[in-house]
């Protein structure tokens, strides 16, 4: 079709719904929705949290003209931020939002095509699961899991559905990453041997919400349906509200900051799951009635199954009491760093000639490389390009949907990051050495599998 005539033909279904729009009294905003609606994907939201109104909306509000995406819908527990979220949304978005009591009125509306869940940690995956079973593409925050119970029921139900499902693993969109992981698959890193990992803050009120807690009355919440499959107990604001606090509804520093960058080692080196885990850590500083350790330290084994001499160690430490939000994630091999703070490969550390000629050997020093120099575009580093990366990573799922291609972070990602996180978990709660059972895929500790 020739370029004139394709745009007499756009011009003339154009007018044709100005007209239309004319008599049933739209104004311009309204018909011009109705350009593209049959293509338009519509979009419902699990759970007005803050990590989707602060983090996933302004993602999504960069793409979603280009894409032809739309947001229709809202399901929350919580009256309050059911209302909340209908009044943002619908200014946001220039039109109707209907507000959902649950997920089941949410998912019995026609016009939902896929939906962003952002709810409390341990409701992620048991989501996922009723969202694929209706059919619908899914963009879930992380952890994916915090049992492995729900984790392989989670990653069954994906694997039996045709649905487009991207864990909230916002690295794997990332440039620099992407970058990093192609210099070590390549085998130009040479074998991995230690990975450090740090995420320090100093914040008393982070994952409190005090003000919010005050507001939440028993009788707005839909609280039997919050607990889902965690064992019974009275209505809890705080832990309906500050749940990263409290296990069994948060792991908290390993649920939230470790599986990000767990992630990347089992990206990175194509690792699924640690030989084992040893934590030790304790609520050293804020003394608020919380559950969850607000210092921890981890080491990971990784390796072969069948040859225990083989591997590398992961030390993942994490503090809330000093810091400064600056993430760190450095890789080591014999000949140099990989190193996520500052994009750069370097020789720091590798063996030099001085050091190797003592035993006859032969330097192994890396090239000195900006990651930047291996990708086209790069973001600046992990902690400053937070908001870049998961613009790009909201994109890439929106992409997906419309090519049905698997996304940079699929379900196996979660699961994997799962596995660790519940390992990491098991030691603590457990003060011993947790190891996984590949043949039943659990966790065990203290010679029995753990659960919580």
């Amino acid at each position: 079709m020739s370029l004139n005539r394709r745009k007499f033909i756009s011009q003339s279904a154009k007018a044709g719904v100005a007209v239309y729009a004319g008599l049933a009294g739209l104004n311009a905003k309204s018909y011009a929705r109705i350009l593209g609606a049959n293509d338009r994907v519509r979009l419902g939201v699990v759970g007005f949290s803050d990590r989707f109104k602060n983090s996933h909306l302004p993602s999504f509000m960069n793409h979603y003209k280009e894409l032809n995406f739309d947001i229709v819908a809202v399901s929350d527990i919580w009256k309050y931020r059911r209302e909340q979220g209908v009044e943002h949304l619908k200014a946001k978005m220039d039109h109707e939002i209907t507000g959902c009591k649950n997920n089941d009125e949410l998912f019995a509306l026609k016009d939902i095509d896929g939906v962003f869940i952002s709810t409390a940690d341990f409701q992620h995956a048991q989501h996922a699961i009723a969202a694929v079973q209706h059919k619908k593409d899914v963009y879930v925050e992380k952890p994916f899991a915090e049992t492995m119970e729900d984790a392989r029921a989670a990653l069954k139900a994906v694997k039996a559905s045709s649905q487009i499902v991207q864990i909230g693993s916002q690295r794997r969109s990332g440039q620099n990453y992407q970058a990093a992981a192609k210099f070590i698959q390549d085998g130009k890193f040479g074998p991995v041997t230690m990975v450090e990992l740090s995420w320090n803050v100093n914040q008393p009120g982070r994952w409190r919400r005090p003000e919010l807690v005050a507001l939440c009355k028993e009788e707005d919440v839909d609280w039997k349906r919050y607990l889902m499959n965690r064992p019974y107990e009275s209505f809890d604001p705080r832990k309906y509200l500050e749940y990263r606090l409290f296990w069994p509804y948060s792991s908290g520093l390993p649920g939230q900051w470790m599986s990000h960058q767990i992630d990347t080692v089992h990206w990175f080196t194509g690792m699924s799951h640690p030989r084992s885990v040893v934590a030790n850590g304790g609520i050293y500083e804020w003394k608020d009635g919380r559950k969850n350790w607000d210092t921890i330290t981890a080491v990971f084994d990784y390796g072969p199954e069948n040859d225990p001499t083989t591997g590398f160690q992961v030390v993942f430490s994490s503090r809330m009491h000093n810091g400064d939000e600056n993430p760190s994630e450095i890789y080591y091999s014999n000949g140099g760093e990989l190193n996520l703070i500052t994009n750069k490969v370097s020789p720091k550390g590798g063996l030099t000639q001085r050091m190797a000629d003592a035993m006859h050997m032969k330097a192994n020093l890396l090239p000195e490389l900006n990651l930047s120099e291996l990708s086209e575009k790069v973001v600046a580093s992990a902690n400053t390009g937070a908001d870049m990366l998961t613009s790009n990573h909201v994109r890439n799922w929106m992409e997906c949907i419309r090519s049905r291609k698997q996304p940079n972070a699929p379900v196996e990602a979660g699961y994997m990051h799962s596995i660790a996180c519940i390992m990491a978990n098991a030691a603590v709660h457990t003060g011993t050495k947790a190891t996984f059972n590949a043949a039943t895929q659990e966790v065990m500790a203290g010679g029995k599998v753990f659960k919580y």
